[in-house]
Protein backbone atom coordinates (compact mmCIF):
# COMPACT_ATOMS: atom_id res chain seq x y z
CA UNK A 1 0.00 0.00 0.00
CA UNK A 2 1.89 3.74 -1.12
CA UNK A 3 0.84 6.15 2.26
CA UNK A 4 1.99 9.60 1.66
CA UNK A 5 1.53 12.72 3.73
CA UNK A 6 0.65 16.00 2.22
CA UNK A 7 0.34 19.09 4.23
CA UNK A 8 -1.81 22.12 3.54
CA UNK A 9 -3.22 25.63 4.89
CA UNK A 10 -6.67 26.87 4.94
CA UNK A 11 -7.45 29.51 2.69
CA UNK A 12 -10.30 31.61 3.95
CA UNK A 13 -12.26 31.20 0.79
CA UNK A 14 -12.78 27.62 1.53
CA UNK A 15 -14.41 28.31 4.67
CA UNK A 16 -18.11 29.01 5.35
CA UNK A 17 -20.41 31.90 6.89
CA UNK A 18 -19.56 30.28 10.34
CA UNK A 19 -16.06 30.05 9.82
CA UNK A 20 -15.76 26.53 9.24
CA UNK A 21 -14.00 24.70 5.82
CA UNK A 22 -17.02 24.21 3.58
CA UNK A 23 -18.27 20.35 3.09
CA UNK A 24 -17.44 20.35 -0.31
CA UNK A 25 -13.78 21.74 0.23
CA UNK A 26 -12.68 18.23 1.59
CA UNK A 27 -13.14 16.80 -1.88
CA UNK A 28 -10.17 19.06 -3.11
CA UNK A 29 -8.31 18.32 -0.28
CA UNK A 30 -8.67 14.34 -1.34
CA UNK A 31 -7.66 15.48 -4.62
CA UNK A 32 -4.63 17.55 -3.33
CA UNK A 33 -3.25 14.70 -1.70
CA UNK A 34 -3.65 12.18 -4.15
CA UNK A 35 -1.77 14.42 -6.95
CA UNK A 36 0.86 15.02 -4.42
CA UNK A 37 0.64 11.20 -3.56
CA UNK A 38 1.81 10.57 -7.28
CA UNK A 39 4.33 13.26 -7.43
CA UNK A 40 5.92 11.70 -4.56
CA UNK A 41 6.57 8.43 -6.38
CA UNK A 42 7.51 11.01 -9.42
CA UNK A 43 4.67 10.92 -12.01
CA UNK A 44 1.82 13.42 -12.89
CA UNK A 45 -1.61 13.46 -13.91
CA UNK A 46 -0.34 15.70 -16.54
CA UNK A 47 2.11 12.89 -17.67
CA UNK A 48 -0.58 10.31 -17.41
CA UNK A 49 -2.87 12.86 -19.64
CA UNK A 50 -0.02 13.15 -22.11
CA UNK A 51 -0.25 9.58 -22.19
CA UNK A 52 -4.10 9.08 -23.51
CA UNK A 53 -5.54 8.70 -19.77
CA UNK A 54 -7.39 10.38 -17.70
CA UNK A 55 -8.37 9.22 -13.90
CA UNK A 56 -12.09 10.65 -13.00
CA UNK A 57 -13.95 10.26 -9.52
CA UNK A 58 -16.43 7.44 -9.92
CA UNK A 59 -17.08 7.31 -6.02
CA UNK A 60 -16.83 9.74 -3.10
CA UNK A 61 -17.57 8.97 0.51
CA UNK A 62 -17.04 11.48 3.88
CA UNK A 63 -17.12 11.47 7.30
CA UNK A 64 -16.77 15.13 9.20
CA UNK A 65 -15.32 14.54 12.90
CA UNK A 66 -14.09 17.99 14.13
CA UNK A 67 -14.45 21.64 12.30
CA UNK A 68 -11.53 22.64 10.34
CA UNK A 69 -11.01 26.42 10.33
CA UNK A 70 -9.20 29.36 8.42
CA UNK A 71 -5.48 28.84 8.37
CA UNK A 72 -5.17 25.52 10.19
CA UNK A 73 -2.66 23.81 9.24
CA UNK A 74 -3.77 20.21 8.02
CA UNK A 75 -2.15 16.63 6.92
CA UNK A 76 -3.34 14.40 4.79
CA UNK A 77 -2.66 10.97 4.69
CA UNK A 78 -2.94 9.47 1.67
CA UNK A 79 -3.64 5.67 1.52
CA UNK A 80 -3.72 4.04 -2.18
CA UNK A 81 -5.24 0.58 -1.68
CA UNK A 82 -5.55 -0.42 -4.94
CA UNK A 83 -4.30 0.40 -8.15
CA UNK A 84 -4.30 -2.54 -11.10
CA UNK A 85 -6.71 -3.02 -13.03
CA UNK A 86 -9.10 -0.26 -13.83
CA UNK A 87 -9.63 0.95 -10.35
CA UNK A 88 -8.13 3.15 -7.86
CA UNK A 89 -9.14 3.13 -4.24
CA UNK A 90 -7.84 5.93 -2.17
CA UNK A 91 -8.70 6.50 1.98
CA UNK A 92 -7.68 9.61 3.29
CA UNK A 93 -7.48 10.96 7.09
CA UNK A 94 -6.89 14.51 7.87
CA UNK A 95 -5.55 15.93 11.33
CA UNK A 96 -5.90 19.48 12.38
CA UNK A 97 -2.37 20.91 14.21
CA UNK A 98 -3.11 19.49 17.33
CA UNK A 99 -3.12 15.95 15.39
CA UNK A 100 -6.49 15.50 15.95
CA UNK A 101 -8.69 13.07 13.49
CA UNK A 102 -10.97 15.74 12.15
CA UNK A 103 -12.19 13.75 8.88
CA UNK A 104 -12.03 10.89 7.07
CA UNK A 105 -12.84 9.79 3.18
CA UNK A 106 -12.78 7.68 0.53
CA UNK A 107 -12.54 8.10 -2.94
CA UNK A 108 -12.38 5.05 -6.24
CA UNK A 109 -10.83 6.73 -9.90
CA UNK A 110 -11.28 4.28 -12.92
CA UNK A 111 -8.13 5.04 -15.51
CA UNK A 112 -10.09 6.02 -18.73
CA UNK A 113 -8.84 6.29 -22.26
CA UNK A 114 -9.02 9.45 -23.70
CA UNK A 115 -9.37 8.68 -27.10
CA UNK A 116 -12.35 6.50 -26.81
CA UNK A 117 -13.40 7.81 -23.49
CA UNK A 118 -13.84 3.71 -22.05
CA UNK A 119 -12.37 2.14 -18.90
CA UNK A 120 -8.59 0.90 -19.63
CA UNK A 121 -6.28 -0.70 -17.43
CA UNK A 122 -3.42 0.39 -15.02
CA UNK A 123 -0.61 2.24 -17.32
CA UNK A 124 2.66 0.72 -17.43
CA UNK A 125 4.66 3.66 -16.19
CA UNK A 126 2.05 4.23 -13.22
CA UNK A 127 2.13 0.28 -12.89
CA UNK A 128 5.93 0.35 -12.43
CA UNK A 129 6.14 3.31 -9.80
CA UNK A 130 3.17 1.32 -7.77
CA UNK A 131 4.50 -2.06 -8.31
CA UNK A 132 7.62 -1.79 -4.95
CA UNK A 133 4.42 -0.81 -2.58
CA UNK A 134 2.31 -3.41 -3.10
CA UNK A 135 5.26 -6.75 -3.34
Amino acid sequence: MLITETKINVRYAETDKMGVVYHGNYAMYYEVARTDALKQIGITYKKLEENGVMMPVIQLSSKFIKSAKYDDELTIICKMKTYSGVRVEIEYELYNEHKELINTGETTLVYVDMKTNKPTRCPNALAEKMKPFFE
